[in-house]
């Protein structure tokens, strides 16, 4: 089988390469130059955007003895993964690049390149385990990975190798080390790949410019503050909320809501962030969907807690009803359906969370 090892010039996608050779696989290595201005994007070991990972990647692929090449995706991972997060937050929600990456990009511009070159599949170093098309939490839940890519259709998963879903984070880099990886001690890349200096509230600023808007009391409608623009804030926020008076009950104010019409963020007490009831649009099946509505458990962001949750849903969304309640559920974010098994937590699909609510 001939497969695309998309190498980031990280430990974990590395160790996936070095598997699928291992393998029997006819493996070359790509990295993707998602940057036209690498230097723009994050410097250091902390990212997959820099002119240090492609080479790194490429040292990498030397010691494998594979071809590599490198692919400018530069052009597309702007449109479909940058525009898109500042299109969400100018709407009042709280994208996750990562979903929107798997999605357009290593699953779909990447794996439909790489077919119409003869390959067969990606392999990638994604944290996730993947046998008969069936899509399933990692053995090391800490780094499990399923999350961002609860996005993926079945013959996305179809073109999908990954290699690492049965070893924990220690493991990966004790192998990369034992095959004289340089990259084994290599840090893991964290925040957004594409904000350079990790200040997302800066970031949005130069992007979106400045919006002043008022910040006010769910209960009493008091103005408690300012904003510079409505897109810095999110569901469940504490910090940073730049209130010039307190609340009147003296308490801790919390976002609520972000209402981008009205320019308007609406904080209040801690109690009045839970939620029993989630809606979500544009629903993603790995698998073919349950018939008429069902048990399961969801997750509501990245590493967060897991919920059981009745799911209904149809071709628009979906309604999750939870059986205790969560707190900041903010929309723009996934939610992941699970279906727990013994093997290990299946996922059933996902959609993007449009509105949340306690339940009378």
């Amino acid at each position: 089988m001939r497969v695309l090892a998309a190498m980031s010039g990280g430990v974990d996608s590395a160790v996936a390469a070095a598997r699928a050779v291992d393998a029997g696989y006819d493996v070359t290595g790509v990295h993707l130059a998602l940057s036209a201005n690498p230097q723009a994007y994050r410097t250091g070991a902390r990212g997959c955007c820099t002119l240090e990972d492609s080479r790194d990647a490429r040292r990498a692929a030397d010691v494998l003895g594979i071809p590599f090449y490198v692919w400018d995706m530069a052009e597309e991972f702007r449109e479909d993964v940058v525009e898109d997060f500042l299109a969400e937050y100018a709407a009042g929600r709280t994208p996750n690049p990562c979903l929107r990456c798997n999605e357009k990009i290593k699953f779909a511009a990447v794996l439909d390149r790489a077919r119409a070159l003869g390959f067969d599949a990606v392999v990638t170093g994604h944290h996730a385990r993947l046998a008969d098309g069936v899509l399933r939490r990692s053995v090391d839940h800490a780094k499990d990975q399923s999350y961002v890519l609860a996005v993926l259709r079945p013959d996305q998963l179809a073109g999908a190798v990954f290699p690492l879903g049965d070893s924990t984070k220690a493991q990966v880099r004790a192998e990369a080390a034992q095959r004289g990886l340089a990259v084994a001690d290599k840090p893991d890349s964290h925040d957004i790949c594409f904000i350079a200096d990790g200040d997302t509230r800066g970031f949005l600023h130069r992007e979106l410019g400045s919006e002043p808007g008022d910040i006010v009391d769910a209960d009493t409608g008091e103005v408690l503050g300012s904003h510079d623009g409505a897109y810095a804030y999110t569901v469940g926020q504490r910090r940073g909320l730049n209130l010039t008076r307190p609340a009147p009950d003296g308490q801790p104010r919390y976002v609520l809501s972000i209402t981008p019409v009205q320019n308007t963020v609406t904080v209040g007490r801690r109690e009045a962030l839970a939620v029993d009831t989630v809606t979500a649009e544009r629903p993603v099946w790995t698998v073919p969907p349950p018939v008429g509505p069902f048990d399961c458990q969801v997750q509501l962001r990245a590493h967060g807690e897991v919920f059981d949750a009745t799911v209904d849903y149809d071709a628009a969304g979906l309604t999750a009803t939870l059986r205790a309640p969560a707190s900041g559920v903010a929309p723009g974010q996934a939610i992941v359906a699970y279906r727990p098994d013994p093997a290990g937590d299946v996922v059933l699909g996902s959609a993007t969370i449009a509105a949340a609510a306690r339940a009378a």
